[in-house]
């Protein structure tokens, strides 16, 4: 550079050499900025496995709630008889004495047992042959009687026997006891029911025969279908009757 250019630099008002010192940083690169550190995706295979599970456990659950609340409100509401699931919740104080009787005799045994150095019997025990009746306990069968000869008891036990159910004569002859004493011309002076099995209206009987007023062979007749068919036995009769007061 000459002597007089450098005098005419030297000369030259400060703007222009700010302007050129501007210049020359803008020719400049800009520095790069610092990398960042990349961060792990939320998205990873076995997240992504996870969540189709879930969302189809969840998709499926919804569709058998929905489905069985929808069969369920179309099914017919069918009434349940209080008397089915609680059983027989007729009381009475014979039966709540017999129930004390026989706890209390329970006791007495284990008591025995214990001061003989024996086992005590187990309360449970299981007899060879089912109890008839339509299941009716047997301490509740009465014990029936050699009738006399001749008799329309002796003729009942005949004919009951013959239906099968000689295990059973004792409920038969308990349950006619109680309504004609097993006379063929009883009539209840209450409702009219007529003979041997006080059939109401007596008329009836005439289906086992013309001489139903009395026979008291075609009376039994009659008297043992009805039972047959309305009670299955003359204990599920008698059963009723004791429980009713009427068969």
């Amino acid at each position: 550079m000459s002597s007089g250019q450098q005098l005419r630099d030297r000369s030259a008002p400060p703007r222009s050499r700010s302007r050129r010192a501007a210049s020359r940083r803008a020719e400049r690169p800009a520095p790069a900025a610092p990398a960042r550190p990349s961060r792990p995706s939320l998205l990873t295979p076995k997240r992504l496995v996870i969540m189709a599970v879930t969302v189809a456990v969840v998709a499926g659950g919804t569709t058998y709630l929905v489905r069985t609340s929808i069969e369920n409100s179309q099914r017919p509401q069918a009434l349940i008889d209080p008397s089915v699931l609680g059983g027989d919740l007729d009381n009475s104080a014979k039966i709540d004495a017999l129930k004390a009787y026989a706890a209390a005799s329970l006791r007495q045994a284990e008591i025995d047992a214990e001061r003989d150095g024996r086992a005590a019997l187990d309360p449970a025990v299981q007899p060879t042959q089912a109890p008839g009746g339509g299941g009716f306990p047997p301490i509740d069968f009465p014990v029936g009687s050699k009738p006399d000869p001749g008799s329309n008891k002796a003729l009942g036990q005949q004919m009951n026997a013959a239906m099968g159910w000689s295990d059973e004569w004792g409920c038969l002859e308990k349950l006619w006891d109680k309504e004609s004493h097993w006379n063929e011309r009883a009539m209840n002076r209450y409702s009219g029911a007529y003979g041997i099995p006080q059939s109401l209206p007596g008329s009836k009987m005439a289906s086992a025969g013309s001489d139903w007023q009395t026979n008291p062979a075609t009376q039994i007749k009659w008297g043992l279908g009805y039972i047959k068919g309305r009670y299955g036995s003359p204990c599920g009769a008698w059963g009723h009757s004791q429980r009713v007061g009427w068969y």
